[in-house]
């Protein structure tokens, strides 16, 4: 036979206050409504309130502290726990043989429903309504735009339109987020967001990959051979840059701090390929290297195999 007094945890000299805590704090813990399916938690309960329901009759606990078996053990494992009217269980309110000492189950198990509507009261209370939907929609800048940033007029579903402020250095895909200009909510909750989705056009001149800017600058054979200083488009305007003389067709010229910038606020750079353009009709260049002899060193293919 288990001991009710280990089972509650109070010492066999507790009071009734004593071990009405106990019970109380242990079937608030262990009660069905606050472990749903754990049946552990179901088992143990049972055990506590057997244990209860001895040490709260007068003459079930005399019986269990002189050693009789009838005060705990005689119970049948719950008898009262909703059986036959009267049966001494945890749920009956009239008093058994000898009465009980304070003002019977009824009382603490009115308690704990009380808690345990409490409990879910504030929950629910603490939920707060759905949102409402987000919605998605795209808007169209131009490669300039995205670069510099700006605002741009939206038409949202349903025909509402708004401004949205487009970041500098803003990327193809890109979803900004309008936390509250989504659909409101049915239940009164906070209404959803709006996604907007940045589609970049393409430029007849730039490309970009992150935030490098490309650019292929045709140049004439002269530039190309004796150098020159020639005007290059930018992002932010033309610019003056220094050709090399010598140079070829893919030679790579950086401007630095003239690309997008980037999710740092840094700026990338723009790669300049140069491309050497030949006069469609030049007789004289024609005719000059009809007689030029190159050196026999000089062979553009030298480096290759085949």
């Amino acid at each position: 036979m288990d001991d009710p007094y280990k089972i509650l945890g109070v010492s066999k000299t507790a009071s009734d206050a004593e071990i009405r805590k106990a019970y109380r704090k242990l079937a608030k813990a262990l009660h069905p409504d606050a472990k749903p399916g754990d049946k552990a938690a179901e088992e143990r309960f049972k055990r506590v309130s057997q244990a209860f329901n001895t040490l709260s009759d007068k003459e079930k606990r005399a019986e269990y502290d002189a050693g009789g078996a009838a005060g705990f053990g005689g119970m049948g494992g719950m008898g009262g726990m909703g059986g036959r009217p009267g049966a001494g269980g945890p749920f009956n309110h009239r008093q058994s043989r000898g009465g009980r000492n304070f003002e019977g189950m009824g009382d603490i198990f009115s308690d704990l429903f009380t808690d345990f509507g409490a409990q879910q009261q504030q929950q629910q209370r603490r939920a707060p309504p759905p949102r409402g939907s987000d919605i998605r929609q795209a808007v169209r800048v131009d490669f300039m735009d995205a670069a510099r940033g700006g605002k741009h007029r939206v038409t949202l579903p349903g025909g509402r339109s708004m401004d949205v402020s487009v970041p500098p250095g803003a990327m193809d895909g890109q979803v900004l987020r309008l936390r509250g200009q989504g659909d409101a909510s049915l239940q009164g909750g906070q209404a959803g967001d709006a996604l907007i989705e940045i589609k970049v056009a393409t430029h007849k001149y730039f490309r970009r990959e992150h935030e490098t800017v490309h650019l292929e600058l045709p140049v004439s054979l002269k530039e190309a051979t004796l150098g020159a200083k020639v005007r290059v488009p930018t992002i932010d305007g033309a610019v003056d840059v220094r050709v090399p003389a010598g140079s070829t067709s893919g030679s790579l010229l950086r401007l630095r701090g003239k690309g997008f910038a980037g999710s740092n606020g840094k700026r990338g750079d723009q790669m300049v390929r140069l491309l050497v353009a030949l006069p469609e009709q030049d007789d004289e260049l024609r005719d000059f290297l009809a007689t030029w002899h190159p050196s026999s060193e000089d062979d553009p293919r030298k480096g290759m195999k085949f």
